[in-house]
């Protein structure tokens, strides 16, 4: 054998014992008479010992010719730690050396190998097989794998059936930009890469499956952030003869399953929110419930007065910050810049400071300071809080506070009150309405199960249909989102009028599974969870790409491979 043991399997126990190590040197510490070296692999580190009295003068030559990162294969013997390091698992002992083989010399990396590393993100992606050296990157990848062993585990043990859909399909329209294969059988034909396995997964369903699940690899062609990327997993579930309570029921199951076994947290139930609460409320379908800060509406106590900041609103809203009365002017204006940047069509934000001192506000040129003293009393303003407004079209001053809630939790660096807040958002509006196409899209896909109720307004008023769509949101993302789909072939077509696909394109494009729906589809409904999203927030880290083996840049490109790239001709 290579090697007897991991360089994190050693204890205590295994002192006197004769050992194998392989590894990668994580650092040396020479003293002259005495030195220490750090031998790393994927388990963890064990320190060598080497003393001027019990070691041969030629392993001290050999150290001595040693690099950061050098692969060796060392021998000798498990011996008590004269100062036990209570930090590393194996703290307690290290092993004096006997033999020294270099397997593999390395150049000096471009960035240290350690959890605190000195490189830049981009720099780190073009070297990511030293990067994945880190033991925190390694932790990562550790976690997503448990992450996934204990979802199998739930899911079997719930009577679904893991099945592998293709890779090379057909394009459909209604979602990202798609990832296109050119057909080297057929000319100018061309296969697209799954954006999700949608239309599939619901042909399981016809199929007879009842309960299916993968892991499925993703690819949408859009612009990336810190929590996106071109090609992505997701936990994909289908199931047969369920309600929406009933599919929330097994999956809110799941997730509280995850936290307690990965975690060791005891999740309560999770909070249902409608979509018309979550954006009254906190301005975002994906609500960080953990800060509170909720909105009011002052729409009618502002009409009392003509003021220019708001000539004729439709919404007046506002919330409190506490401690606000701090916000410095270079504060305001940052967040005064943030609305005005944005593309939400809102008049100018303001504020109204409840200070020892007194009132401070812009309002305060048109109206009394009883009035704007009642407007805090109405929010529970105390002193020392702020009261921050924004005044324009509904639903835009809804978006506008949302993101102003945001960047007033970041600038104050406001502490959660909790460390996780998970919910149900659902009635999502079933379609929106596209200004620049000038038709009606879907909110989520075009097979998302209207409300039976709704149905009536499909021809009539549109923009009032809801669905059976519902989002799973933990502290601010949006883990996961799924809904019942439609089983009717004439409610599909239905749909799709609405969304200006006619029978005749509806069948050129939806073929396969409009001609399912007519052999005795079952009603059934599923999810997919964003795997990589799920353990960032799980973990509290900052970018998906940390949970990604091989992620690319925000250009969507791979630095480290150098993709995209020119294919040569011949």
């Amino acid at each position: 054998m290579l090697r007897s043991h991991h360089c994190g399997s050693l204890r205590l126990e295994d002192t006197t014992k004769k050992v194998t190590l392989c590894g990668w040197v994580q650092r040396i510490r020479d003293k002259g008479k005495v030195a220490w070296i750090d031998l790393r692999d994927r388990y963890g580190i064990t320190q060598l010992l080497l003393e001027e009295s019990q070691t041969a003068p030629k392993l001290f030559e050999q150290i001595r010719t040693l690099g950061r990162e050098y692969v060796i294969r060392i021998h000798g013997e498990v011996v008590k730690r004269r100062m036990p390091n209570p930090k590393l698992p194996t703290g307690e002992i290290e092993v004096r050396l006997d033999e020294l083989e270099v397997i593999n010399k390395a150049k000096t990396p471009p960035f240290l190998i350690e959890d605190e590393t000195d490189g830049l993100e981009e720099l780190r992606m073009q070297y990511r097989y030293l990067d994945l050296r880190r033991p925190c990157m390694q932790k990562n990848l550790l976690f997503r794998q448990e992450l996934m062993a204990k979802t199998r585990a739930y899911l079997t043990k719930n009577d679904f059936l893991e099945v592998e859909t293709p890779l090379l399909i057909r394009s459909t329209p209604e979602g990202a930009r798609d990832f296109v294969v050119p057909s080297r059988k057929e000319s100018g034909h061309f296969y697209a890469l799954p954006q999700s396995p949608q239309i599939l997964k619901q042909l399981l369903m016809v199929a007879g499956m009842d309960r299916y699940f993968q892991f499925a690899r993703c690819f949408r062609d859009e612009d990336l952030r810190a929590d996106r990327q071109p090609e992505f997993t997701q936990l994909d579930c289908e199931l047969s003869f369920m309600t929406q309570e009933e599919v929330i029921s097994i999956f809110e199951g799941l997730v509280k399953t995850l936290f307690v076994e990965m975690k060791g947290v005891h999740l309560p139930d999770f909070r249902v929110m409608t979509y018309e609460e979550a954006m009254r409320l906190y301005g975002s379908d994906k609500p960080d419930l953990r800060f509170g800060m909720t909105f009011l509406d002052f729409t009618e106590e502002a009409s009392m007065v003509a003021c220019p900041l708001w000539p004729s609103p439709e919404r007046v809203g506002g919330f409190v910050v506490k401690g606000g009365s701090r916000l410095s002017r270079k504060m305001l204006d940052k967040m005064q810049a943030l609305v005005q940047e944005g593309t939400w069509a809102v008049d100018k934000m303001t504020y109204i400071k409840y200070g020892e001192e007194g009132i401070r506000s812009p309002l305060s040129k048109w109206y009394t300071e009883d009035i704007l003293k009642g407007w805090g009393t109405t929010a529970g303003a105390e002193t020392h809080d702020a009261l921050l407004l924004i005044g324009g079209d509904k639903h835009a001053t809804q978006e506008a506070l949302g993101a102003l809630r945001l960047a007033v939790i970041k600038t104050m660096e406001i502490k959660p009150s909790i460390d996780f807040a998970p919910l149900w958002v659902v009635d999502f509006p079933l379609l929106t309405w596209d200004d620049q196409t000038q038709r009606y899209h879907a909110m989520h896909h075009p097979f998302t199960a209207p409300k039976r109720e709704d149905l009536p307004l499909l021809e009539t008023d549109p923009s009032k249909v809801h669905s059976h769509a519902y989002d799973l949101v933990i502290n601010g993302a949006e883990i996961g989102g799924g809904s019942l789909r439609i089983h009717d072939p004439h409610v599909q077509e239905r749909v799709f009028a609405a969304i200006g696909i006619d029978h005749e394109k509806a069948w050129q494009q939806f073929g396969p599974l409009l001609s399912a729906l007519q052999y005795g589809t079952p009603p059934h409904g599923g999810i997919a969870l964003g795997w990589d999203r799920l353990c960032l927030v799980m973990q509290g880290g900052r970018s998906i790409r940390d949970y990604i083996p091989f992620p690319k840049n925000n250009a969507a490109r791979d630095v480290m491979l150098g993709a995209p790239s020119l294919i040569p001709s011949s």
